[in-house]
């Protein structure tokens, strides 16, 4: 055994111990010769419909905005979403060398998804387990990035197969967790958070998202699910930071569910999330 895989908890029976790359003392899947990233961002949550992909595709718009190289995995499989807030659609190509190429947005952001695979976006996807962690790996060691300063990973929800493969395949820099302050989520932000304390995973914070609408009428802020206390409370347990709270904004709303994520203004949006990322770089 090589010594530089000692301590490692997947060393034993390792083949490719001479390739791996080694990122908080787990093997990882190496990174292909054509593709230089400087920096990778899980963003998960533990439950679904609590906005996580929408957090994906505008922190992507604002990271690329700053003058950063940009692409998003969307591993996602069961429910991809992110080639419809960019308005993407057609197949994905491979080069001479069997590389896939990814889409790439009006404003450069590349990104790469299983509906963009399909020729029919709206087919259900009926596979097992292994099948969809096989495709979330080729996504990370078969596809021609280039030189990339940020990659964002728009995770499934929950703690099973496919998350588990990306924290266990993919060198994370640091994971951005995503949640809806109802008291439901106590329960749900400790089991990611413990998740991918298990997995040797920095979290960066999280993103409190729905947080509340603001009145048309007189600009109050309206509180949809009750005052944020519990999650508060779980994040000061956990010793996560709050980084932004996101409103729930239908013109926003509408402007991604149109394919038109880079026609919104984030200026006030995910500031701190973004500066998170950024400082890794």
């Amino acid at each position: 055994m090589s010594s530089a895989c000692e301590g490692c908890p997947q060393a034993e029976g390792c083949h490719s111990q001479d390739t791996c790359e080694k990122k908080n003392g787990i093997a990882k899947e190496p990174m292909n010769p054509k593709s230089d990233i400087k920096c990778v961002i899980g963003v998960a949550s533990g439950k679904g419909g609590v906005g996580k992909s929408f957090v994906t595709v505008t922190l992507a718009h604002k990271l690329a905005a700053k003058g950063l190289k940009v692409g998003i995995m969307d591993a996602d499989i069961t429910g991809p979403s992110v080639p419809r807030a960019f308005g993407l659609s057609g197949i994905l190509t491979a080069e001479d060398d069997n590389y896939i190429v990814p889409a790439q947005t009006e404003g450069g952001i590349k990104a790469v998804s299983l509906n963009l695979l399909l020729d029919d976006e709206s087919a259900p996807v009926i596979w097992r387990g292994p099948v969809l962690s096989g495709l979330v790996r080729q996504f990370w060691t078969e596809v021609n990035w280039g030189t990339l300063d940020v990659l964002l990973i728009d995770m499934p929800p929950g703690t099973g197969d496919i998350p588990l493969t990306v924290f266990q395949s993919v060198p994370l820099d640091g994971i951005i967790l995503v949640s809806t302050p109802q008291e439901l989520v106590s329960m749900i932000v400790s089991k990611a958070g413990n998740m991918a304390s298990m997995m040797n995973v920095n979290i960066l914070g999280l993103v409190e998202n729905m947080a509340y609408v603001k009145c048309p009428h007189c600009g109050d802020e309206i509180s949809l699910f009750g005052d944020d206390k519990v999650l508060l409370e779980t994040l000061s347990q956990h010793g996560i930071a709050l980084l932004d709270k996101m409103p729930l904004d239908p013109s926003v709303t509408a402007l991604v569910d149109s394919g038109k994520t880079e026609s919104v203004n984030t200026d006030g949006m995910l500031d701190k999330a973004a500066q998170a990322v950024t400082a890794l770089l």
